[in-house]
């Protein structure tokens, strides 16, 4: 039991080590909380280290891409504001 935990706890740090190399802060967050949570249910479904070492990386990606479109929505609202007349990825309006 001790081996999967200090194995779990090893992955879910390298995951968190590499999410300093992203881009936004909740891109960040996101990738951490992500590998941490797909680590943990990876070992509780699989219960050996492949499952883990795998659930960390899914749920880091999952993580990283939801963080990522918070990054830019929060971008797209600062940039163009409500009632500026331009809001990216809409098209023109006729």
């Amino acid at each position: 039991m001790k081996t999967r935990l200090w194995i779990t706890a090893g992955a879910a740090t390298a995951i968190m080590t590499l999410a300093g190399c992203a881009a936004g802060p909740n891109e960040q967050w996101g990738t951490a909380g992500g590998a941490v949570g797909g680590a943990v249910l990876g070992n509780a479904i699989g219960g050996n280290t492949a499952s883990t070492v795998g659930g960390a990386a899914i749920g880091g990606i999952i993580g990283n891409q939801v963080g990522r479109n918070a990054d830019e929505r929060n971008y797209n609202r600062q940039r163009y504001p409500q009632g500026s007349g331009y809001y990216p990825g809409n098209g023109p309006n006729y």
